[in-house]
């Protein structure tokens, strides 16, 4: 569906935003910088790379929408899959020695996990996602979580062991398979849902609001109440690091109503044809198109330039105003809905994307 199609761009467009803002703030800005925009900044950390997981998990399911296929047909289609997760785990090894807290490599493990799973009942997605998250929480009965982490300096030491490599994929790195992994398993079962029905996006909405207003309500009271044991206090209030139930509830609630919210403008989209598709929704569902490209361009290009444009070397500790982060941020994503809309001009999909493709065949 056409409205279908540019809901979904128009989320990954957004989602490859705040990924824009999340890691140039990481690099040059300050996540303690109290500041109204410093505090506006801070919103994006965690939301958007669960929204990337679970829009990578939706778009699985999607490929693989049809009701009935055959044996040969299964394997063809799995085997598609198992390619590009081996592209994307090459790319982001490759781009995680200059980005360590890289996430393509985390997605090419998910893809090649749930591909056992992808022609399941969709009921299958969410036993998965929450025995993703059990296991995590039981990993923590019997590993301390600080293991290898220097968390003044974020470095994670030993990535290159076969030790620190387990512990990094599987438990405590940037985005490790578990409990990571129920973000894409999610993602699936939201692949799998009818999103041209009215009730259904509506009741993905509500159910959203309620998991996220109720998980920061227990958050806040948590934050601001001295009663409360102060380990308790941190697994509460915990941020992305570690990834605790309430912030996989948190982050997992939040996504389910912007993806709702991006699906009912493709909706405006398409019945004002004239006025918002041809225009607005069509430069940012271009870009939604290319996040790949543009997920490796920003932590490459991106940071280059904003180096140059400020004296600031990539790699030495700065704090730039969350302004000066925001603006160029802003800049950024501009100038990549323009190039996705030149590019697509005269191709199908974004330069990277395309490589897959022809890796993946």
């Amino acid at each position: 569906m056409a409205t279908r199609i540019i809901g979904f761009d128009l989320t990954r467009a957004y989602a490859i935003f705040g990924m824009f803002i999340v890691n140039f703030n990481t690099v040059f800005g300050s996540h303690s910088d109290q500041s109204l925009t410093g505090r506006f900044l801070v919103l994006f950390d965690g939301n958007s790379s669960s929204l990337f997981v679970i829009l990578s998990g939706m778009g699985m399911a999607l490929m693989t929408g049809r009701s009935v296929y055959t044996t040969e047909e299964k394997n063809s289609i799995k085997k598609k899959i198992l390619k590009r997760a081996f592209f994307l785990m090459v790319a982001g090894f490759l781009l995680n020695l200059w980005w360590p807290a890289d996430i393509l490599h985390f997605y090419g493990i998910y893809m090649s996990i749930a591909a056992l799973l992808v022609f399941l009942p969709k009921r299958v997605y969410l036993w998965a996602a929450a025995s993703s998250i059990l296991i995590f929480h039981l990993f923590l009965l019997f590993i301390p979580y600080e293991t290898g982490w220097n968390f003044e300096t974020l470095v994670y030491t030993g990535f290159w062991t076969f030790k620190g490599f387990m512990l990094h994929t599987f438990y405590n790195g940037w985005n490790s398979v578990f409990p990571w992994v129920a973000y894409f398993f999610m993602g699936m079962w939201l692949g799998r849902l009818n999103w041209s029905d009215l009730k259904i996006r509506k009741n993905i909405f509500l159910t959203g609001l309620a998991i996220f207003s109720m998980t920061e309500a227990v958050q806040y009271f948590a934050a601001n109440n001295n009663h409360i044991d102060q380990s308790l206090r941190l697994y509460i209030t915990a941020d992305y690091i570690p990834p605790f139930l309430p912030f996989m509830l948190s982050t997992s609630g939040s996504s389910l109503m912007i993806l709702s919210f991006f699906i009912y403008l493709g909706d405006l989209s398409y019945m004002r044809d004239q006025i918002t598709h041809s225009k607005i929704a069509k430069l940012f569902s271009a870009t939604g198109q290319m996040t790949l490209t543009h997920y490796i361009s920003h932590l490459t290009i991106g940071i280059v330039l904003f180096s140059l444009l400020t004296e600031k070397k990539y790699g030495i500790q700065v704090e730039l105003s969350p302004a000066n982060i925001l603006l160029f941020s802003v800049f950024y994503f501009m100038s990549s809905c323009l190039f996705s809309i030149y590019r697509l001009k005269n191709h199908k999909s974004g330069p990277i994307e395309m490589l897959m493709r022809k890796f993946s065949g």
